[in-house]
């Protein structure tokens, strides 16, 4: 999969400056475990289930400034947490989406597309028992699940502590949704909206270059 949206936003709105150690689930060609990796001094786990997926991640990372931090991992989500014996004090992860939505006809772009190797229940759940007492989880999600999400992160004890709506025009809906989650029950969570580009010409907003200032050349 090529570098998205998605991906983009998440490294950016997700904060990671003090963190020592960070879990990038689902990490796709890296590109979340870099930006996190360039705003941070972390040492970085990236868990990636598609081969050809892995060889790309292996090979950006390589070529980064940041190799010797960042560990990409060819297995499951949950193969991993099995594996695992030490906690993460942020976990981050751009899902599988289109949760009840039909399945593209590639098995790559199935298995990155759609809940069918990893759910949301899955995810919150592990992630929950991988995360250290203080630990944040960052996730971006379809808009029109965000509230199914938030039940599920509830039923791990997890509550969200900041939440941006994103549209990808002012005159769209909610297209995109991320939430950053933490173990305090917080009443009242952070919540802003963001809007991708201009409505009449279709360029960037501002409020999208002031975030991603860092990444874009």
């Amino acid at each position: 999969m090529k570098v998205g949206t998605d991906g983009v936003l998440l490294g950016a709105w997700t904060k990671a400056e003090g963190v020592r150690r960070i879990l990038d689930v689902g990490t796709g060609t890296g590109v979340v475990a870099l930006m996190l990796a360039q705003r941070s001094k972390a040492m970085i786990d990236a868990v990636e289930i598609d081969e050809d997926a892995v060889r790309q991640a292996q090979q950006n990372v390589a070529a980064s400034p940041w190799s010797d931090r960042i560990h990409v991992y060819h297995t499951s989500f949950q193969e991993f947490y099995i594996q695992r014996n030490f906690l993460y004090d942020l976990i981050v992860s751009n899902p599988p989406y289109y949760h009840h939505a039909l399945k593209s006809k590639g098995e790559f772009r199935t298995t990155a597309r759609h809940t069918v190797k990893l759910n949301y229940n899955e995810l919150i759940e592990y992630a929950a028992k991988l995360l250290t007492a203080e630990g944040r989880i960052s996730v971006i999600v379809p808009h029109d699940i965000s509230d199914a999400f938030v039940e599920y992160a509830w039923f791990n004890q997890l509550y969200p502590l900041r939440i941006l709506k994103i549209r990808s025009t002012p005159s769209k809906p909610f297209s995109r949704t991320v939430i950053e989650f933490i173990r305090k029950k917080n009443h009242r969570p952070e919540i802003s909206e963001f809007t991708i580009m201009q409505g009449n010409n279709r360029s960037i907003t501002e409020e999208y270059k002031r975030l991603t200032a860092e990444y874009y050349l």
